[in-house]
């Protein structure tokens, strides 16, 4: 694609990428075909080549963004399903990145837009003050029908779900490996994860210090910063991130550190970037070391390796997370381990395309995202499964509140199959 930023323009280090990354697109057409927005809503603008011209536009007159360009790029789900379609590498992943903060800070928003988006940005990041939130959507919940915002409603939704108990295991602590150590590895706790469902960190833990892995939970580790990344908001999303990249870089310097665990593959797709993130900055250099040692939990287990489990007469449908197999390639680790531990492994149909979580895309976005879960839940029960799998939180919640099959995370099954417990919400569903 042709580009025409000015050399004043590209000064700046955003601009020149994304220029680089424009000039990579060949209007080729190929990203249409596995764009979910696009397979719903049927608009070239809402395909990733029509997002494309949109953000050229924007940046190229360096104007403030319109409506119409916010409109189409908010409805953008980031699950990056065009980078592993695309033949020519467009990495549209820091191009979106860059429109939705060119976007927050040049475009005005309604009041409302402003203070749901305010309120998500500083509740969601921050797992006790999520509980909170979720206490009071469900003391609002009688009266959903009542409430005349959808985005609203979907937060109330989002409360149906039972709050677990806080987990100590969250807390910083280093808990040894069983046996011979054979690695150290710092865990990434995650922020809402903590919140929704305690039982994936709590089973991370027993299966990796089974296999021989000490692993540390490290003081001054948070949020990653993806929800307030994908939001556009740089300066929280920065501080996130930043308080991350000190954190391990001290415990990866001390202590030292094999790898640096995560078991949200959202979160993992922007620690992995964190190199980029920080590039030319004073903690370039910490940020680059941090991303090389992330990994997701599956990745790790491969390179570990789990012993082999007898078959358990258990159909798992497998859904893949966007935020993995695309963000990160992570294909086939998860579906591997779990044959290997003795499960039968099924995938749906278009396995490729989003579930319509997508972080905070299900609360601002609530039609599309309701769409893309039925047509998820439809391919996944088409399946007859016992029990689905996913390796991200927010896959998960999307997911279990449109099937009655358990939905669990991939590391609590592997922890079943290595002699830990049966999965609480499996449990729960079988005779």
């Amino acid at each position: 694609m042709q580009t025409n930023f000015t050399a004043a323009q590209l000064a700046d280090p955003q601009v020149a990428r994304s220029n680089e990354i424009l000039r990579t697109c060949v209007h080729c057409g190929f990203c249409t075909a596995t764009c979910p927005t696009y397979q719903v809503l049927g608009d070239e603008l809402d395909s990733p080549r029509g997002r494309i011209y949109l953000i050229k536009d924007m940046l190229e007159a360096g104007r403030p963004a319109d409506a119409r360009t916010v409109r189409h790029i908010d409805r953008c789900l980031s699950c990056l399903s065009c980078m592993t379609t695309c033949p020519s590498g467009v990495h549209y992943m820091h191009l979106v990145d860059h429109a939705r903060e060119h976007i927050e800070r040049t475009y005005r928003r309604p009041l409302t837009d402003r203070l749901l988006r305010a309120v998500l940005a500083r509740v969601i990041p921050h797992p006790m003050r999520f509980r909170v939130a979720m206490l009071l959507a469900k003391a609002a919940r009688p009266f959903r029908a009542v409430v005349p915002d959808a985005r609203l409603r979907a937060m109330l939704d989002m409360a149906a779900a039972p709050i677990p108990p806080v987990s100590r295991n969250d807390d910083p602590q280093v808990f040894p490996a069983q046996g011979e150590r054979r690695a150290r590895v710092a865990l990434m706790t995650g922020c809402a994860q903590r919140a929704l469902n305690t039982d994936i960190n709590d089973a991370t833990i027993r299966l990796l210090t089974r296999l021989g892995v000490e692993v540390a939970v490290v003081a001054g580790a948070g949020c990653c910063g993806a929800v307030t990344h994908h939001m556009g908001k740089a300066d929280l999303a920065h501080a996130a991130a930043a308080a991350n990249v000190r954190a391990f870089a001290r415990e990866s310097a001390g202590p030292g550190l094999d790898a640096i665990v995560i078991n949200t593959s959202g979160c993992g797709t922007t620690v992995k970037d964190y190199g980029h993130m920080f590039r030319g900055g004073p903690l370039a250099a910490d940020a680059a070391r941090v991303a090389g040692l992330a990994c997701d939990v599956s990745e790790f287990l491969v390179r570990l390796g789990i012993p082999a489990g007898a078959p358990r007469g258990l159909r798992v449908a497998y859904h893949a997370a966007c935020s993995l197999q695309h963000g990160q390639q992570v294909k086939s680790a998860p579906k591997d381990l779990l044959r290997r531990a003795g499960f039968d492994v099924t995938e749906p149909a278009d396995a490729h395309l989003c579930c319509g979580s997508a972080g905070t895309y299900n609360l601002l976005q609530p039609a599309i995202a309701d769409e893309l879960k039925r047509r998820k839940v439809a391919t996944l029960e088409a399946r007859a499964p016992d029990v689905i799998a996913a390796g991200n939180i927010g896959c998960m919640m999307q997911i279990g509140s449109g099937t009655a099959v358990p939905v669990v995370h991939t590391v609590e099954l592997l922890d079943w199959a290595t002699g830990g417990p049966i999965p609480p919400r499996l449990a729960a569903a079988l005779p």
